[in-house]
């Protein structure tokens, strides 16, 4: 059995915006992230695309990513994912063939078929382009053919990014892109950070279409957790309770901007409301670093993940960065 120690571990920053904040401040919060989990042993530090939401910062994501690795030295940074379906997969071999030139071998492609907005943006998004996840396996062909190296009969190439080889993730919250990441023999990321549900499923589905490639000759598995650590179950109960309002608002098409802690959530959400938000965070790792290591052990057993990218949209960023520094004391322990 494998034991936490064992197990790599990294940082999906969703680039919180907070109640009377600025974008600004959000993105400079997540560098410094950046910087703490690197100094605190974590693996790559990935954010994500999500577009018209008041309270997420990351759509621009590979300029994004731009500033996180020019401000750091060592850690990984990625995509967790770029929706591919909003995008010629030529842009995106160019920007992230740009980003392992200027950061060679710390840069990760993850890629989604969600468009990661409403219906009304992604149209506002695409305009003319007929992009649809329908076309993501060919997509993700076309992309990887950009990003590996240049053939004599090649006619468009992508400059930066032909013979860069960055490294390539398919991203899902459903069976999808699970059964094409293991056709592929491709790393897989399973968004089990907001859709629990079909965790198991999706790990066995991945597994079983798995076909060793030039790029794994094994599956390799990295499961999404939402992380709430604090120095004690109390302090970490009253912590998430932002990010349970945050969820509620995603629920009831709200804004999304970070709103402080409270004592209660009694007369905040209905009952069927706080069984939808435990539903959404039923991976949720919530308490004292004793508490959410029984938790990680229990999880690992259960899925044999080779890698856990935690999540941690907490009001205060500097309890943010403390949740991640005692994780990574239960990690290495």
């Amino acid at each position: 059995m494998k034991r936490l120690s064992d197990i790599k571990f990294s940082t999906l920053d969703l680039v919180p915006v907070r109640e009377n904040g600025s974008a600004a401040q959000s993105l400079r919060n997540s560098l410094d992230l950046a910087q703490h989990v690197e100094k605190f042993g974590y693996n790559r530090f990935w954010v994500a695309e999500h577009h018209n939401m008041d309270g997420i910062a990351s759509s621009a994501t590979s300029v994004l990513l731009g500033y996180l690795a020019g401000g750091t030295s060592t850690i990984r940074v990625g995509s967790g994912g770029v929706m591919l379906p909003n995008h010629a997969p030529l842009v995106i071999a160019e920007q992230f063939g740009t980003l392992e030139s200027l950061y060679p071998g710390r840069i990760d492609l993850g890629l989604g078929r969600a468009p990661g907005s409403d219906q009304m943006t992604a149209r506002a998004l695409r305009r003319e382009r007929s992009g649809s996840a329908d076309d993501f396996p060919e997509d993700v062909t076309e992309l990887m053919r950009y990003l590996g190296p240049r053939t004599p009969d090649q006619r468009i190439i992508a400059m930066p990014g032909t013979g860069t080889n960055v490294p390539v993730w398919l991203l899902g919250s459903s069976l999808f892109s699970a059964q094409l990441a293991g056709e592929r023999g491709l790393p897989y990321a399973f968004a089990s950070h907001f859709a629990p549900r079909f965790m198991h499923e999706a790990i066995r589905v991945y597994r079983n279409h798995f076909k060793p490639s030039a790029i794994l000759d094994k599956p390799y598995v990295m499961l999404g957790v939402p992380l709430v650590a604090a120095d004690t179950d109390e302090q970490a109960d009253y912590l998430a309770t932002s990010v349970y309002q945050r969820i509620l608002a995603l629920m009831r098409g709200q804004s999304l901007v970070q709103r402080p802690p409270v004592k209660t959530m009694d007369g905040l959400w209905l009952p069927h409301e706080k069984e939808a938000v435990g539903d959404f965070l039923g991976l949720a790792m919530v308490g004292s670093p004793q508490k959410i290591r029984a938790k990680l052990e229990v999880l690992i057993e259960q899925t044999h993940a080779d890698e856990l990218i935690f999540t941690c949209d907490l009001y205060e960023h500097a309890d943010r960065v403390h949740s991640y520094e005692l994780l990574a004391q239960v990690m290495k322990d």
